[in-house]
């Protein structure tokens, strides 16, 4: 059994799961502070923090900045006033890119941007036109995804026309085009970025790896190892999720829900996580990150080739374009 890959230092923060650029920047400072007492960190950590696009939030920008955050994720969404308005969005395509001005003056130099398609009504070439204009604004990164209706929004109770799926398969393929040609590799399903601007946070997650989730509703994955390293458990953490009850509990009451994974657990995760990858996988990743031999991965692995979905180089890998393309059914074979 390979030993898991351990690390005593925090490589990235994540600031998100919610609004906080609601917060003020001394409250981030505060935060920040707390972490820094608490544990060690890297000297060239990322720290990152999912902004809104409106006047009150980029108001924080500067404070943010000098408060140790180095990186924005700002949920742009659309540049159309039409298609924001549709959206229930709060600002407008001006607020944006003033947002994202603010934000170079407050001297960030690693910008996400998070961009949707497929929206309601939307045709290939406005998708296009949304797309140009977000490449415009020059960001490091860009996140560009298929809107999904979620269960419990005003959307799922009166659900709006998009286009099909032959047509949303077209805005995907049209959207990586222009992204390459503006210079941006894709590196994740809906993952873009400029060179040496991949977002640590999310690497993390896709090469399933432990994080610590902190605050109301926040969900973790830590390894705990046992027995001098020679076997370990890894575990699924759930915080209280109302914000009243979290704040109410006890110092050692924070968990709602602590869950252990399966060995069947490990293996769907992985798979759900590592084949959203462009560059997939290398087998001792699989090994180091669930403790489990190859062997588990074997007859699926086989299939995908089999069926054109995967590509092996010796001890790597790979999603290959139709298993992109197909990635669902692709992973579903891991379940």
């Amino acid at each position: 059994m390979a030993k898991p890959s351990r690390t005593t230092s925090v490589i990235f923060i994540f600031i998100g799961g919610g609004t906080p650029s609601l917060f003020s920047g001394a409250a981030i400072q505060t935060l920040l502070n707390g972490i820094r007492a608490r544990t060690a960190l890297l000297p060239n950590l990322e720290i990152t923090l999912e902004a809104n696009p409106g006047a009150a939030e980029a108001r924080h920008f500067a404070a943010y900045r000098a408060a140790g955050v180095n990186r924005l994720s700002i949920g742009v969404q659309s540049l159309s006033a039409a298609q924001l308005t549709t959206l229930q969005r709060i600002h407008n395509p001006d607020q944006a890119r003033a947002a994202i001005a603010a934000a170079r003056d407050a001297g960030f130099d690693n910008l996400n941007l998070d961009l949707m398609f497929a929206l309601p009504a939307q045709r290939l070439r406005e998708a296009a036109i949304d797309l140009e204009a977000a490449l415009e604004l020059a960001p490091e990164h860009i996140s560009y995804y298929q809107l999904t209706i979620e269960p419990d929004t005003l959307f799922h109770a009166n659900p709006p026309i998009l286009p099909d799926d032959e047509v949303a398969a077209e805005m995907a393929i049209q959207g990586r085009e222009l992204l390459a040609q503006a210079g941006f590799m894709q590196y994740e399903v809906s993952a873009y970025s400029q060179r040496n601007h991949q977002c640590r946070h999310n690497l993390n997650y896709w090469q399933f790896g432990d994080y610590l989730g902190i605050g109301a509703g926040a969900h973790g994955k830590l390894t705990e190892v046992i027995l001098n390293n020679k076997s370990w458990r890894i575990w699924r953490t759930a915080k209280h999720a109302h914000p009243s009850i979290y704040l109410q509990a006890a110092a050692n009451d924070f968990i709602a829900n602590r869950t252990e994974l399966s060995a069947d657990d490990c293996v769907c995760e992985f798979a759900l996580n590592a084949l959203r990858l462009t560059d997939g996988f290398n087998t001792e990743l699989f090994m180091q990150t669930t403790g489990l031999p190859l062997t588990y991965l074997a007859a699926q692995i086989t299939s995908a080739i089999a069926d054109g979905l995967l590509s092996v180089d010796g001890d790597h890998i790979q999603p290959t374009a139709l298993g992109r393309d197909f990635l669902d059914d692709l992973v579903g074979r891991f379940a």
